[in-house]
């Protein structure tokens, strides 16, 4: 039993020596091309960023005038007097 074991682990361990990835050479016109792409890249990312945020901007804003308008009432309802004579 403990042959099979440290057979099995032997086994896995030279398995795992012989695994090797495949490594894809990247030319120099590849690489140029990549670093070139970079600005156009950021500059896309944050035009969508900057959108993203103007969207939730103009939600919040909106939520908090609407939570504001609701809190003036609910000051203005306590200096109110309510007769019930």
């Amino acid at each position: 039993m403990i042959k099979l074991i440290l057979g099995g682990m032997i086994g896995a361990a030279l398995f795992a020596s012989v695994v090797k990835a495949d490594e894809k050479a990247i030319t120099p016109q590849e690489f140029i091309h990549n670093v070139s792409q970079v600005p156009v890249k950021i500059s896309a990312h944050v035009q969508n960023e900057w959108t993203e945020i103007k969207a939730y901007q103009a939600k919040s804003w909106a939520d908090s005038k609407d939570q504001f308008a609701r809190t003036i009432d609910s000051i203005k309802s306590l200096f109110t007097t309510k007769s019930s004579k």
